[in-house]
C-alpha cells in the first residue's frame, strides 16, 4: 500500500497519532515532500484542536484588570456580571445563584462556575472542553512540490522551526498556509506568529477571503484586542455569514459585558440561519444569564423543537421546572436524559430531589444511593446536604444532623451544610455552636444571604441586637428582596428608635 495513502486512512478514521508517524517516515525519506509535511501538521494540529466557540472561561486576572467593559456601574438586566434581582423563579429564595450571582444552570458551561471567583484556587481551575472533529477533504490524486530548508524536520526538536520560516512565502499558497496557521495556532499556541502569518495571508488573498479575517479575529481575541477582533468578525460577515463568525462575534460582545448587543448579533443570524440550535442556545444562556428565565425557557424550547436529543436545552429546563415547583415535569426531562444515555451521579441526584418532592418516596433513596456510588469527592458534599433536606423533610433531624457532618467530612469549606447544622443547632439551642456554624457559612459562601440572616436572627434571639442588624444588612445586601430580612430589619429600627 502506497505509504502517502496509509497516512490519509489513519486521517480519516482519526487515528492522528498513527498519521503522524507515517508521515514522519515520508519526510525522514523526502524532508521536502510538502503533501506529507501538511498532513503531519493536520494530524499534529487534531490531537489538541479545542473548539475556540466554547473555551472561554475567565480567571481573576480578566475579572479585576479588564479595561474593555463600557460601563462600570451598569443598568439592571443589561449587564451579566451584574447579579439579577427580580422576583419568581429568578428569586435567591426560590433557586440558587452561583458566586457570580447568576441562577444555577443546568449544566456546567465555561463561564458558569468562575465568572466571578471568588478565590484565586476557583480562578486556576480550568474547564473542561471536548475535543471537536472537522471533516477532512479527500485527495485524488498526490501531488508533491519541493519546498525550503524550512520544511526540515528534525527528530532531536520541534517539527517545524517557526523561527525560520519564511511566512510572506507561505502567505501567498493557501493550500498549505490554512494548515500552517492552525498548527501555530492550536499546536504551538504561538498567537505572535499566527497573527504574522494570517495578516500576511489576508494580504496576499487581497482582502477577498473570509476564512483569513476570522483567523485575524481569533488572535486579536486572544491577545485582548477586542474591538480589533469585532472589526474582524464584522467584515468577515459581509463576505461570508456564519454560524461560526456570529459565535466568535458574539464571545467578543460577551467580553466586553454587552448581552443586548450580542443579542440582537444572535437574532440577525436566526433570520440566515433559521432554528440552527447553536444560535438559539447561545440567546437562551444569554437570558440566563441576565436572570430573564422566561425568555431563556422559550429559546430553549426552541432548541428541542430542532433538536430534541440537545443535552443542555434538556437539563436547563428540568432545573427551571423544578425551581418553579413542577417537580413532576422536571421528572420527565431528567428521564429523558436518562434514557439518552447520559449517566453521571449529577443526574441521579436531580432525579431523587424530583422524586422526593414529587411524594414518589420509594425512588429517592434508590437514586441518591446511586449517585452516591458514582459522585466525586467534590460533588459527594452535595449530594450529602440534599439527603439531608429529605431527612428534614420526613422530620427525621437526627439523620439530617448526621448527614451533615458526614457533608462536612467530605468537603470541610461546604457553606450550606454549615448553614443547615447551624439552623438545626439553633433550634435545639445550642447557641455557640450555632454561632459557630453560621460563620463559617458566611467565611465560605459569600455569596449566599442564609448565613447572615440566619446569624441575625439568632443574635436577636439572645439580645445581641447590634450583631443581628449588621447581620440583616449583610443579607439585604447580597439579596435586597428578601421579605423577612426586611421585617427583621424594620422591628430592630423600631427597637432603637425607642430607646
Amino acid at each position: 500500500m502506497d505509504p502517502m495513502f496509509l497516512a490519509y486512512s489513519y486521517f480519516r478514521r482519526r487515528r492522528f497519532e498513527d498519521c503522524a508517524t507515517a508521515c514522519g517516515k515520508l519526510l525522514e525519506k523526502n524532508p521536502y515532500d510538502q503533501a506529507a509535511w501538511a498532513l503531519k501538521m493536520r494530524a499534529l494540529t487534531e490531537q489538541v484542536y479545542v473548539d475556540e466557540v466554547e473555551n472561554d472561561e475567565e480567571g481573576i486576572a480578566e475579572m479585576l484588570m479588564d479595561d474593555n467593559v463600557i460601563a462600570s456601574v451598569s443598568r439592571p438586566g443589561t449587564s451579566l456580571n451584574t447579579p439579577a434581582t427580580a422576583q419568581g423563579p429568578t428569586s435567591q429564595a426560590v433557586r440558587p445563584v452561583s458566586q457570580s450571582g447568576r441562577p444555577l444552570s443546568g449544566v456546567v458551561r465555561p463561564g458558569t462556575q468562575s465568572g466571578r471567583p471568588g478565590t484565586m484556587e476557583q480562578a486556576l481551575r480550568t474547564p473542561r472542553t471536548a475535543h471537536t472533529a472537522r471533516p477532512v477533504t479527500s485527495a485524488s490524486g498526490r501531488f508533491v512540490r519541493l519546498g525550503t530548508a524550512s520544511m526540515l524536520s528534525n527528530p532531536d526538536g520541534p517539527f517545524i522551526n517557526l523561527a525560520r520560516l519564511n511566512f510572506s512565502k507561505y502567505a501567498s499558497q493557501q493550500n498549505v498556509a490554512k494548515a500552517l496557521f492552525e498548527y501555530i495556532f492550536h499546536h504551538e499556541n504561538d498567537v505572535k506568529n499566527a497573527l504574522e502569518l494570517a495578516a500576511m495571508a489576508t494580504q496576499a488573498s487581497q482582502f477577498k477571503d473570509w476564512w483569513w479575517k476570522v483567523q485575524l479575529g481569533k488572535c486579536y481575541y486572544r491577545l485582548g484586542l477586542f474591538r480589533d477582533a469585532e472589526k474582524q468578525f464584522r467584515s468577515a460577515l459581509q463576505q461570508q455569514e456564519t454560524v461560526d463568525t456570529i459565535s466568535y462575534l458574539c464571545k467578543v460582545y460577551i467580553r466586553l459585558d454587552q448581552p443586548i448587543t450580542t443579542i440582537d448579533v444572535f437574532k440577525r443570524g436566526l433570520e440566515t440561519f433559521p432554528g440552527d440550535t447553536h444560535l438559539n442556545t447561545g440567546i437562551a444562556r444569554i437570558y440566563e444569564g441576565l436572570g430573564d428565565l422566561n425568555n431563556a425557557v422559550k429559546y430553549y424550547k426552541e432548541v428541542l423543537q430542532n433538536d430534541n436529543t440537545n443535552v443542555e436545552a434538556i437539563a436547563c429546563l428540568g432545573t427551571n421546572h423544578f425551581y418553579t415547583d413542577q417537580p413532576e415535569i422536571a421528572l420527565r426531562y431528567y428521564r429523558r436524559l436518562l434514557q439518552m444515555g447520559v449517566y453521571n451521579a449529577e443526574l441521579y441526584n436531580n432525579l431523587g430531589l424530583c422524586c422526593f418532592y414529587a411524594q414518589q418516596y420509594d425512588m429517592t433513596l434508590t437514586c441518591f444511593e446511586r449517585a452516591l456510588s458514582m459522585a466525586s469527592d467534590e460533588l459527594m458534599a452535595d449530594i450529602w446536604v440534599n439527603i439531608a433536606h429529605v431527612a428534614l423533610g420526613i422530620g427525621d433531624t437526627s439523620l439530617a444532623y448526621q448527614v451533615l457532618k458526614l457533608a462536612l467530612a467530605s468537603n470541610n469549606d461546604h457553606a450550606e451544610a454549615y448553614n443547615n447544622l447551624g439552623v438545626l443547632e439553633m433550634n435545639w439551642s445550642h447557641i455557640d455552636q450555632a454561632k459557630s456554624c453560621f460563620l463559617s457559612a458566611m467565611q465560605n459562601g459569600p455569596h449566599l444571604f442564609e448565613p447572615h440572616y440566619n446569624f441575625a436572627t439568632l443574635s436577636e434571639k439572645i439580645g445581641d441586637l447590634q450583631s443581628s442588624y449588621k447581620g440583616v444588612k449583610k443579607s439585604l445586601d447580597i439579596f435586597p428582596e428578601h421579605i423577612d430580612s426586611k421585617k427583621l430589619l424594620e422591628k430592630l429600627q423600631e427597637h432603637f428608635s425607642m430607646l
